[in-house]
């Protein structure tokens, strides 16, 4: 197992990129059965961060790392393959993500309500009322930043 990380889109190899779609589609699209506009534009924005776990050339769990305009971040789009989840792959993303992000950054997530505990493990904390989308329902999620000493 081996946790990958890009920079950016332009980084990403064709067979990384075709791993990554795939298993989103297949958890969010197919799984999930929410048909919506999976490629929304942001996987190529400059600040945009990949990280995602494969073995053998498959993807097993992915996640991405936003840049927004006011200098925050966004994490999205996390996923296990069904036949992986139990093994600590998201928590093992996750992890990446915020060392990426660091303690001075303000983090946010939409995160489906069903897993609401798993990301307030990460210190986040509701931050707003729970929303509907795609038919599933949501809660917005914020980790402030640790303050300065």
């Amino acid at each position: 197992m081996k946790i990958t990380q890009s920079d950016s889109f332009t980084e990403l190899t064709a067979q990384a990129l075709y791993a990554i779609l795939r298993i989103r589609v297949n958890v969010f699209v197919v799984e999930q059965r929410c048909p919506y506009p999976e490629l929304d534009g942001r996987d190529t924005e400059p600040g945009t961060r990949h990280v995602h776990i494969s073995e053998d050339g498959t993807t097993v769990a992915y996640l991405r790392v936003l840049t927004e305009p006011d200098g925050s971040f966004r994490i999205g789009r996390v996923c296990t393959d069904r036949h992986r989840r139990g093994e600590g792959l998201a928590g093992a993303l996750m992890r990446e993500a915020l060392a990426y992000c660091g303690d001075t950054s303000t983090v946010r997530l939409d995160a489906q309500a069903s897993v609401a505990g798993f990301y307030r493990s990460f210190g986040f904390v509701i931050d707003g009322d729970e929303f509907v989308e795609d038919g599933i329902p949501h809660v917005p999620m914020t980790r402030a930043p640790e303050p300065k000493a």
